[in-house]
């Protein structure tokens, strides 16, 4: 039976004690680790969320208690007192922070046994992912889960103090909102008052925080919980947190220096890094010329290169006609290695996956010059690319065509494979940049109309406000920026429309009718009659952030109890069927449980 805590509350974490320590009596609570069994001594690993410490127990000094310590098994759960000691010279473990001392325990209560966990509690052990999502509450005891948990909360605390500092005030937004579709698919939530009808959660803040600062709250933040019913990826989850703000009478500038303030005070503070500023900022058609990406990773080279011009008039006519019709020829040259025939057939499936529908290469060496092209180019042409990608031997030039998106898409992706494949990111780098000049618009082929590319509340360039008006999207730019680091949108904003009369040619240009845009942002644009000052305001995905500070590779390993890619939780099993009363409450009918019923 379980032993009770009274009398034997916790003076410290195991993880904390040091020689400093040493002759003090503590008492230490957590779960058992592992235990040594060396005869008349037995060694017990305490470990608790800040590390792990070592137990002795003297069966000459305490007899009793040495026989009690003999039934301990794995992650029973222990409050231990004694008096930490140095541990002899041979026993120093340089590898844990409490490796030069030990407890000798003079009292001990078992608060809980445990069964024989389906797992090794150790970051070496192998573990599927499937089993670790499955027993979550066990992986958080490893270190590496609680160090990320813990880094997550040092990075919201950094957040918090940082715009408090700076004169923002946190302001909580509704969880059951209108749904306004206009992007990804909302999670909707039935009415058992309203028959029939449905809130929304929240994809993110952004109408609320815009009528914060109609209503005159200057300087907003909030540490957000979104919401959207999309596809997953490695890096998204179903539900995500965001570090919100939104700031009045300020424009783009104001907006990335309170932000690159913080950055710098975030890493310093949490990683002891120092973040030059300012950040470089890139224009969007720079950012996708050069590196195939509107979140480019700069830690390493291996730009894109442009070869349109000289493929109008070369000898391949795939090449010239995609370019006379207003395609690109764009290539990337990786450097010195070697490159088998196979390599660079897996180079060329890798471009057919990402987008691309083909590569060209040429492979220099010593030996002379193979490429794909040696049958359609001459000499002196293929000599010619050569000579514009700058290769040099051991080279090796991929070289894509096709419409510009696609060929960036494709290019941009083999570029940051070969970076990583090729050694040349450097790991411990934090390279950060703002992207700007987005367009406003993007041609959506499956909706065959233009959509916004970040939200229909984004200020476009105020000198490109008459191309919107005579209904020309193809170029305009919006007041939008990026923040990018290693290859990651970290955070994304704008300045926002705050004329009524902007806002709704905004919604005409994206295809909604007066009626429909009523229907939906309503009360914004009412709000918007009533003096609405000029503001902006960004959001940062806090769990990537996270991710990138901690340098997992999983957004999953920094959020407490993820979902796996098809949205569901295999710890607790939702999303479930519920019964039939509270469906009813709901007026809902649910034809899809019928037939998973039948199967």
């Amino acid at each position: 039976m379980a032993e009770f805590i009274t009398g034997m509350k916790r003076t410290d974490y195991c993880g904390t004690l040091t020689a400093k320590d040493i002759g003090r009596e503590v008492t230490v609570n957590g779960w058992v680790r592992k235990t040594r069994n060396l005869g008349s001594l037995l060694f017990v690993d305490l470990r608790d969320r800040s590390g792990i410490v070592q137990l002795v127990f003297d069966q000459e000094t305490h007899e009793s208690l040495f026989d009690k310590a003999e039934g301990l098994h794995q992650e029973y759960v222990l409050s231990a007192k004694g008096i930490v000691r140095a541990r002899s010279a041979e026993a120093v473990n340089p590898r844990m922070k409490t490796g030069e001392v030990e407890i000798a325990v003079n009292d001990m209560r078992v608060l809980n046994s445990a069964e024989t966990p389906p797992f090794q509690i150790d970051d070496k052990a192998n573990v599927s992912d499937v089993l670790r999502l499955k027993y979550r509450y066990l992986d958080l005891r490893r270190p590496s889960m609680s160090r990320y948990l813990m880094m997550r909360h040092r990075i919201v605390k950094e957040a918090h103090d940082y715009y408090d500092k700076n004169g923002f005030i946190e302001v909580e937004t509704p969880s059951l909102c209108k749904s306004t579709p206009e992007g990804a698919r909302d999670y909707l939530v039935p009415s058992r008052v309203h028959p029939g009808k449905f809130y929304a959660l929240p994809q993110s803040p952004q109408l609320f925080k815009q009528l914060l600062m109609c209503a005159g709250f200057d300087r907003y933040m909030q540490i957000a919980k979104c919401y959207r019913d999309e596809d997953l990826r490695a890096d998204r989850q179903p539900e995500f947190t965001q570090i919100d703000l939104e700031m009045s009478f300020v424009d783009a500038d104001d907006v990335m220096t309170i932000n690159e303030g913080f950055i710098k005070q975030l890493f310093k503070n949490v990683l002891d890094i120092d973040v030059p500023t300012p950040f470089i900022r890139m224009k969007y058609q720079e950012a996708m010329s050069r590196f195939g990406s509107d979140k480019p990773d700069i830690r390493f080279g291996l730009e894109l290169k442009d070869i349109t011009e000289f493929a109008k008039t070369c000898s391949f006519k795939v090449f010239s006609e995609t370019a006379q019709s207003g395609g690109a020829v764009r290539l990337i040259c990786a450097p010195a290695g070697h490159y088998s025939r196979k390599e660079i057939d897996g180079l060329t499936e890798f471009i057919k996956t990402h987008g691309g529908s083909g590569m060209a290469w040429i492979a220099l060496s010593e030996s002379g010059v193979r490429s794909s092209l040696g049958k359609v180019l001459t000499e002196e042409e293929i000599g010619e690319i050569i000579k514009l990608a700058d290769a040099k031997n051991g080279d090796l030039i991929c070289i894509v065509c096709g419409k510009s998106g696609p060929v960036y898409t494709a290019l941009g992706g083999l570029r940051c494979y070969l970076g990583d494949k090729l050694g040349l990111i450097p790991k411990d780098k934090f390279a950060f940049l703002w992207v700007v000049d987005f367009p406003q618009f993007e041609y959506s082929e499956e909706e065959g109309r233009y959509v916004a590319m970040h939200h229909p509340f984004t200020m476009p360039k105020t000198e490109d406000i008459p191309k919107i008006e005579a209904g020309d999207l193809s170029d305009v730019k919006a007041d939008a920026y990026d923040i990018v680091l290693n290859g990651y949108e970290l955070g994304g904003g704008s300045i926002r429309i705050h004329d009524s009369a902007l806002q709704q040619l905004m919604f005409k240009a994206l295809g909604f009718s007066e009626e429909d845009a009523k229907t939906r942002f309503g009360f914004l644009l009412e709000a918007f009659k009533y003096g609405t000052p000029p503001h902006g305001g960004m959001a940062y995905g806090l769990d990537r952030l996270v991710m990138l500070m901690t340098g997992s590779d999983n957004i999953r390993d920094v959020i407490a109890f993820p979902k796996v890619q098809n949205a569901s939780d295999l710890m607790t099993g939702a999303p479930d069927f519920v019964d039939d009363k509270q469906l009813s409450e709901l007026y809902i009918a649910c034809t899809e449980r019928e037939k998973a019923e039948d199967q």
